[in-house]
């Protein structure tokens, strides 16, 4: 493959990464997917109904996953979820703050950006700090106290931290066949337990379900297919087009808002290019937009005082430390992460289930404090 050749394929598969983010940022505002929601329904009113999208959506996401794995259109061992050392304590501790993050955020990573798209600017100030945040964890003194601390504690597990790796080693399988048969059993339970709830079965909830798990499907096929080139002609080795991490990227938030800011601050410096990570948070918000446009939902929204100021000033600093910390977030670890059926990713995912539940805590004391 020549250059020019290996630019091109690098433009079109950061346009198919922007449409791809465009529709999940659509379908997110269309349909009011939110993982913090789906907390609040149940800690709040018992109402599971937005869990069992999420739910769905993982479910769709891991069979489709592996099913991509197992058709040879990817190789599911190249993504950061899925590699030998299981930072336990860094994915638990991360996820804690950025679920309570969250929480006085009025969103996760995700629903901030197609917040933005609807109009609220509390979100682009959550946005703007904690997308500094998530850089000082990833660059800065926040990163330096990170490494020495959390990330010093380890395993690691020879065959790597993916369920389907175990069962391979049990069973003597094929390794992408136990992948799709084991994402077949956990993500179908998925599937079915939340097409068994009686007020599920909407085609709003359906669209949630099964329309995010396709997209975090389709960003596994661009970055993992399209943007993968086996041998690059300048150093010969492998290289996944428009990646931040160097490997196969799916849907993330938090790092990329950070890389948002960098690019935006050193747009004028020619190493500062576009990425994955840029061109997804454009497109929810761009998605999300067309879609408050459409339904004439759109309307600007600020802050109700100074109390509503701080506390979303707190939860944008601890998602952005969290985030990063935990290697994801809801949608990172929580949706891109599960999807590979990783160990590490199901801690985080616990890690910032105990963390809302903090945050809802803390908004009950301090409505009863007022």
């Amino acid at each position: 493959m020549e250059l020019a050749e290996l630019n091109q394929l690098r433009i079109t598969t950061l346009w198919a990464a922007f449409a791809v983010a465009a529709v999940f940022g659509f379908i997110a505002q269309r349909t009011h997917f939110c993982t913090m929601g789906a907390v609040s329904d149940i800690v709040n009113m018992g109402d599971w109904t937005r869990m069992r999208m999420w739910g769905m959506a993982v479910g769709v996401a891991a069979i489709g996953f592996h099913a991509l794995g197992w058709m040879g259109l990817i190789d599911t061992t190249q993504s950061i979820y899925t590699g030998a050392r299981v930072v336990w304590l860094s994915a638990l501790t991360g996820g804690a703050l950025f679920g309570f993050g969250m929480v006085l955020a009025s969103g996760c990573g995700s629903k901030t950006l197609v917040r933005i798209g609807g109009g609220s600017l509390k979100s682009l100030v959550v946005f703007f700090v904690m997308g500094l945040a998530a850089f000082m964890t990833l660059r800065g003194v926040f990163a330096v106290w990170r490494n020495a601390t959390v990330d010093q504690v380890f395993f690691e597990l020879p065959q790597g931290s993916a369920v389907p790796t175990w069962v391979a080693g049990a069973t003597g399988l094929e390794p992408s066949l136990a992948g799709l048969l084991t994402a077949l059993v956990v993500g179908g339970a998925l599937v079915v337990w939340a097409l068994l709830g009686r007020d599920f079965r909407t085609g709003n909830n359906l669209l949630a379900g099964f329309g995010i798990g396709a997209v975090v499907v389709a960003m596994w096929w661009v970055s993992g297919h399209l943007g993968f080139v086996a041998e690059h002609p300048e150093t010969l080795d492998k290289v996944f087009l428009g990646s931040n991490t160097g490997r196969m990227d799916a849907l993330t938030f938090t790092a990329p808002m950070a890389y948002v800011q960098d690019w935006l601050v050193f747009y004028s410096d020619a190493t500062k290019v576009l990425t994955f990570g840029v061109v997804t948070v454009v497109g929810v918000v761009t998605g999300a937009l067309a879609c408050s446009l459409i339904e004439r939902s759109f309307r600007w929204e600020g802050f109700a005082g100074t109390q509503d100021t701080a506390l979303h000033i707190i939860g944008a600093i601890c998602m952005g430390v969290g985030g990063v910390t935990a290697l994801g977030c809801t949608v990172g670890q929580g949706l891109s992460g599960l999807s590979t059926l990783s160990l590490t990713s199901a801690i985080a995912v616990a890690g910032i289930m105990v963390g809302a539940v903090l945050g809802f805590r803390l908004q009950i004391w301090l409505l009863e404090r007022g």
